[in-house]
């Protein structure tokens, strides 16, 4: 039994979480809005869906046998007992919401959520970590799957990104699938004493599964394992044709991958995945997804077809520092106001100045001259601006710059705001 009188010990965020305090949470803003701006312009528009669902969603969704579902998925009941389950992943809320709502077609939509898979946590990837995505639903145009994968690899471009691999691939249809599947499963029963400890005996229940395996001895038996890409019926193969040669014509380079699978149920047709090359480890995936035409009918909607790509936000930061770009420096402050006088100088002129549209910023607690100079420094702060006894007597205030060697000047108190408009180079908002 704990002693009562033991200090308590200080709570901490649950293993596989992490906090994200500024100044790192500016690049997180940043990169959200290169984001949102690419896909406002390609037609996408956000779309916000609660952070718990019904567990049926992704039973029905994923596959009620996938390893998302069986061992990573939080799952819970209610007060009145009925499942609900922490989304996973964010495809299958925001086609939900579609289903739910019944916008017109073609509808597309873009979402930032966190994600929740109970999983050891990994470099870039946690318990609970962030995704950015885009869904487009409503047609089986191959020329919309060009325009999201070309999204994405714009994207990475805007952030600086360089080594990026696109692998592209065809899941086939659900007639497709089947022929492949029994082709592969004969294969693999052939090399099964050649397989990893993990898909020796178990490959039989996923065989796509063994595809995905970044062990030496899987990946050397699936070397000559059928490719899916030679069971895909005319309509699909025309359909992967179509897409390759856009991303040709748009100048967004790719390699087709036999291996590359989808390890969700619902993905058909086109599947892809971006790689970071610059992280050393295994764990490189930075984006990825594809089309799942049968998505919207498998959780009880009409059949609708759609694609699209999730995103991880922490994953991505790491392949920006690994290639030394997107390390953005929090903006700095414009104006510190360095109130002697009581306080209520600084109260008002940062008010008027954050109505002109300056980052103005300001001491509390009544410290001293030197130690509200020195917070001023250390904010990054262009310009001071001092208020005290003498100064508020005649009616000025003294403006110091404080990142360069230009010249202190007193200006009247009336036309602060406006002068420093003009000494930050921004219009006063009035």
């Amino acid at each position: 039994m704990a002693d009562e009188n033991q200090e308590p010990q200080p709570i901490r965020a649950p293993k596989g979480t992490h906090d994200v305090l500024w100044p790192e949470s500016s690049r997180w803003e940043a990169l959200v809005a290169a984001f949102a701006g690419r896909a406002r312009r390609a037609g996408f528009g956000l779309t916000i869906t609660p952070v718990f669902e019904d567990a049926r969603l992704f039973r029905r969704g994923i596959g009620g046998e996938s390893e998302v579902v069986i061992k990573e998925m939080y799952e819970f009941t209610d007060r009145e007992g009925r499942p609900l389950a922490l989304r996973p992943e964010g495809t299958a809320p925001v086609v939900r919401a579609f289903v739910q709502n019944n916008p017109p077609v073609p509808w597309k939509a873009w979402y930032l959520t966190p994600a929740f898979r109970y999983e050891q946590p990994q470099a870039g990837r946690f318990r609970q970590h962030h995704q950015l995505g885009v869904e487009a639903l409503g047609t089986e145009d191959p020329d919309l799957d060009v325009e999201v994968i070309a999204l994405a690899a714009g994207f990475y471009a805007d952030l600086g990104l360089r080594r990026i691999d696109l692998a592209l691939n065809s899941m086939g249809c659900v007639e497709d699938r089947p022929l492949y599947i029994a082709a592969l499963t004969a294969y693999l029963a052939d090399h099964a004493d050649e397989l990893c400890d993990e898909h020796r005996e178990r490959f039989a229940a996923n065989p796509l599964r063994v595809l995905d395996c970044k062990t030496d001895e899987c990946r050397a038996v699936t070397d000559k394992a059928p490719r899916l890409v030679d069971f895909l019926d005319e309509a699909c193969a025309v359909h992967l044709a179509r897409v390759r040669a856009g991303l040709d014509a748009l100048g967004v380079a790719h390699r087709l991958e036999p291996r590359l699978v989808r390890g969700l149920d619902y993905y058909t047709r086109t599947t892809f995945e971006f790689a970071a090359t610059a992280l050393t480890s295994a764990q490189n995936a930075v984006g990825g997804g594809g089309r799942y035409d049968g998505l919207a009918e498998a959780i009880g909607g009409d059949p609708t077809p759609g694609i699209g790509f999730g995103i991880g936000i922490e994953r991505l930061l790491l392949a920006c520092d690994a290639e030394g770009c997107f390390s953005l420096v929090p903006p700095e402050a414009d104006v510190f106001v360095v109130d002697l006088t009581g306080g209520e100088q600084a109260r008002d002129l940062v008010d008027e100045l954050r109505r002109a549209g300056l980052t103005a910023l300001r001491a509390y607690d009544g410290r001293s001259i030197k130690a509200q100079l020195r917070q001023a420094d250390r904010s990054g702060a262009r310009y001071a601006v001092i208020i005290g006894a003498e100064e508020l007597s005649a009616g000025v205030v003294t403006v110091r710059p404080l990142r360069h060697d230009g010249e202190q000047q007193t200006v009247a108190r009336a036309d602060v705001v406006a002068r420093l408009s003009e000494l930050s180079g921004r219009a006063s908002e009035g």
